[in-house]
Formats: C-alpha cells, sequence, structure tokens
C-alpha cells in the first residue's frame, strides 16, 4: 500500500477520523449502541427500498461532493488493525490469476494493493467521487477506474468474478437496481463480498455525522439470505464480529 507523506491538512483529517474511531469504541460499551449492534430480533429487512430517480441522483450528488471534499480522512495510514481485517476480507474472496475484479466504492483503494498480490487480469475501481479515482489513478494506475453509480455500470454481463462493496453498502441509494445489475455482470459461481472492517455497529456513529442516510447491514446470516436471495445470491460466509462484518455471496449458476 501506497504510503503519503504527512501535511497539516493530511493530520487534521486523520484526526477527526481517528476522533470518530474512539467515540464509537467509547459507545460500543454503552447500551443502547451495543443493543442496536447486537438485535437480530426485530424487523428484519426483507426488500430494498425503492427511491424515485430523482432522489437517486440527489442523494449520489450529495454522497459525490461529500467524499471529494474529505479524500484525506480515507488516506492511510489506516487505524490500527484495520489493514489485517482488509486483508481478511480480500482473501475472503478467493481471487484467481485469471478473474476479473470489481471494487465497488473503492474510495482511495484501500483494497487495491491487496487484491493485486493475487495478481488477477483486470482490476476495476468504481467510485461516485471523480476526487477519490484521482487518487487511485495516482497511485494505482493498473486499475481501470469506473466513474458514477454501480447500479449504471455497463460492463458485459459475466464479465466479473468477484466484487467487493468494502464499507459502503450502507451508502449505495438504489440497492435494488445495484444487485440486478451486479446479477448481470458477475459470472455464474463468482462472488460478491460486502465488509466492514470496523464492523456493523460502526453505521450506527455514521448516521448522525453524514448529510444522507446509511442503511443497516444485514443482522443475521438467514436475513442475508433472504435479502439476496431474489437477486441469485446464496451466502456461503458470514462474520459479524465487534469490529469486522463480512458476507461472501455466491452467485447461482
Amino acid at each position: 500500500m501506497w504510503e503519503e507523506t504527512p501535511t497539516a491538512r493530511l493530520r487534521e483529517a486523520h484526526k477527526s477520523r481517528d476522533d470518530l474511531i474512539a467515540r464509537w469504541r467509547l459507545l460500543l460499551g454503552a447500551d443502547s449502541l451495543r443493543m442496536a449492534a447486537n438485535d437480530t430480533t426485530g424487523a428484519r429487512m426483507k426488500h430494498f427500498t425503492r427511491y424515485t430517480e430523482e432522489e437517486v441522483r440527489r442523494l449520489n450528488t450529495l454522497q459525490a461532493a461529500y467524499f471529494s471534499k474529505n479524500v484525506e480522512i480515507f488516506e492511510p495510514p489506516l487505524p490500527e488493525g484495520v489493514p489485517e481485517r482488509l486483508e481478511r476480507i480480500v482473501s475472503s474472496a478467493r481471487i484467481e490469476p485469471s478473474d476479473s475484479v470489481l471494487d465497488i466504492g473503492t474510495g482511495t483503494g484501500i483494497l487495491l494493493s491487496l487484491i493485486q498480490q493475487y495478481s488477477p487480469t483486470n482490476i476495476y475501481a468504481n467510485d461516485l467521487s471523480e476526487a477519490m479515482l484521482d487518487f487511485v489513478r495516482a497511485h494505482y494506475p493498473a486499475a481501470n477506474t469506473c466513474h458514477g453509480d454501480v447500479a449504471d455500470l455497463a460492463m458485459a454481463d459475466g464479465s466479473i468474478a468477484v466484487a467487493f462493496i468494502n464499507a459502503c453498502y450502507s451508502n449505495i441509494i438504489d440497492k435494488h437496481r445495484t444487485f440486478t445489475n451486479l446479477r448481470r455482470m458477475i459470472r455464474p459461481g463468482g462472488r460478491l463480498v460486502i465488509s466492514h472492517p470496523l464492523g456493523r455497529a460502526f453505521v450506527e456513529v455514521l448516521k448522525s455525522n453524514v448529510p444522507f442516510p446509511l442503511d443497516d447491514f444485514p443482522a443475521t446470516e438467514s436475513e442475508a439470505a433472504e435479502l439476496f436471495a431474489p437477486y441469485g445470491f446464496r451466502v456461503s460466509l458470514f462474520v459479524d464480529q465487534k469490529e469486522l462484518y463480512l458476507l461472501r455471496l455466491a452467485l447461482e449458476a
């Protein structure tokens, strides 16, 4: 992974990030957040919220502007423990040299150096923020960048073997169109990895810190199975730990 020379702006951005993580870890001991993180008995999400095209465009524009403004927050060095959990996330996809890999919501490309270690045939990096993709182009020139909503990507049918949605599942607005499109682009037997290296509960803290809605992750394996079955995916791995969420889906042949 590339290393950025620390600057005053970068140090300040990382302080904001680390303060948020410290607040989250403090709140993990609080009853309210712990209950929210561990509650698997309430109403389960059985299908995705549908938004109008206008609302999707508005929220995507809002997100793109937010992340373009806050690129430095996501630059290395990463918080303690996160690089090791990212390695586990990438290794779970079982990437082969013949595979084409799509990293959705790539940000500054924190997964890309790990993906490159498996020498896949092609790597595609997708993001709503052009500023994020500028960083990817500068530091990972071998990756093919794809600007825009993943729901609109026009890659060929069955051209992707592995897709990652790391730390951005909650941000995807039009999940119905997104997973419909991923079903088309991923080849039969391909893998889709949905993950967060700080765990499912971290989203509860983020909700009060961003100007757009964030969805919760499926809280149980059975909820995930029910949610993604209509799109042709089955659960092949489910990990829900305090500081790691890892859901691997396989596209049925």
